[in-house]
């Protein structure tokens, strides 16, 4: 599989324009662009994938290149993201063909399949999660405990479905109609705090899309409320995603107070975890890094890796996003490719599947390859780079 650059170059061509041309719609230096296309430089910020697409005509997911499959050798079953998407097309048209289970034991499977999500045993929640699906759904047509059905649906969907589904490379449209049937659940319970979680996975769905003004509104219209615990865990994941939204639009004063306020709410959090979240003060540090990555900021993001204690953060995923996020910040540093290079493989000790599959990951192994073809750092990458079957 080729690297990203290559869908623009032959979109570019395809429409007969000039790199001059693109470059100039998309804010960006022709020479820019062009190292873009050969693979020198990463793809990794919605707000350039987001010009792009504009300045060619076509959406973000054209600009970002194709999903990548998940594979047997990742771990996963080939038919595990086709019976997810069965399970949910099931449950759009009212026909889940689950069983009707009670209340408590759907809330311990829940608990069971997002546990496993967030130690990113992928295989495990590919397994078991179209039946879950299914059995919440129809237990929900069944009529009883509906509320509270409804509310592990919620959770379910944007903490077990879209997180799942993004991660092992399932096509972003699979992921929205999971949102959207958070949405809907949520709505229907009238819960506040859940109607905040599907609002989280619809904003950073949007904010994916290049939507950054939908994201923004979806995410602050969201009013959970700080009287509980998972009101104060929900607004300072809120605010942290909306801090994302303000980086990719440009609005860094936005993007700070955002920031702020979520540091302040994650000095209030005592206890357990909740809702899968991880909200904390070591997970708003990390968003921090990812927001100035989204700015364009390595120096600074790279700075705030620098303080982060991986083993603070709450669970495996956060840890391979806080690897990402390294990687990401090292890559532009001169000096720091090496410690982007430890990071990828940090990374992929923890979730090769997530890795190998990730947009971001291939196109900084094709950057850091561009830059290192000579030295021990470029074997060493190459091996990564086979391995996520990327074709350089």
């Amino acid at each position: 599989m080729q690297h990203p650059g290559h869908a623009i170059r032959r979109i570019r061509r395809a429409r007969g324009r000039s790199l001059d041309v693109v470059a100039g719609l998309a804010g960006i230096s022709p020479s820019y662009l062009s190292r873009i296309e050969r693979g020198e430089r990463a793809l990794d910020r919605r707000s350039l994938i987001a010009a792009l697409a504009r300045a060619l005509d076509v959406t973000p997911a054209d600009i970002a290149g194709p999903a990548v499959p998940v594979t047997a050798d990742s771990g996963l079953a080939d038919g595990h993201v086709n019976a997810v998407r069965s399970a949910l097309l099931a449950v759009s048209v009212g026909i889940p063909g689950g069983d009707v289970v009670p209340v408590d034991v759907l809330r311990e499977r829940t608990n069971v399949l997002l546990q496993a999500q967030r130690a990113c045993d992928y295989r495990s929640v590919g397994a078991d999660l179209p039946r879950l699906v299914r059995d919440v759904h129809s237990s929900v047509q069944a009529g009883r405990d509906v509320r509270e059905l409804l509310r592990i649906a919620t959770l379910l969907h944007i903490q077990g479905t879209a997180a799942w589904l993004g991660d092992v490379g399932g096509t972003r449209d699979l992921a929205w109609q999971a949102c959207t049937l958070a949405r809907d659940a949520a709505e229907r319970a009238d819960d506040p705090v859940s109607i905040a979680v599907s609002a989280f996975g619809m904003g950073l769905g949007l904010l994916g899309g290049g939507s950054f003004d939908l994201a923004s509104h979806v995410l602050t219209a969201a009013a959970p409320g700080t009287g509980t615990v998972g009101g104060v865990h929900l607004s300072g994941m809120l605010a942290l995603a909306h801090s994302l939204t303000a980086a990719a639009s440009g609005d860094t004063t936005a993007e700070t107070s955002a920031l702020d306020h979520a540091a302040d709410l994650a000095r209030r959090v005592d206890g357990p975890d909740f809702g899968w979240f991880g909200f904390g003060p070591a997970n708003v540090d990390l968003w921090r890094a990812s927001a100035a990555l989204e700015r364009g900021d390595h120096v600074a993001a790279a700075a705030l890796t620098d303080r982060i204690e991986p083993d603070q953060l709450p669970n495996p995923t956060r840890r391979v996003a806080y690897h990402l996020a390294r990687a990401r910040a090292c890559t532009r540093i001169r000096h720091r490719r090496s410690d982007a290079v430890d990071a990828l493989r940090a990374a992929e000790r923890i979730a090769p599947a997530r890795v190998h599959g990730s947009r971001v990951a291939r196109g900084l192994v094709c950057e850091l390859i561009e830059r290192s073809r000579a030295d021990a750092t470029g074997t060493e990458l190459r091996g990564l780079a086979s391995r996520a079957g990327l074709d350089l």
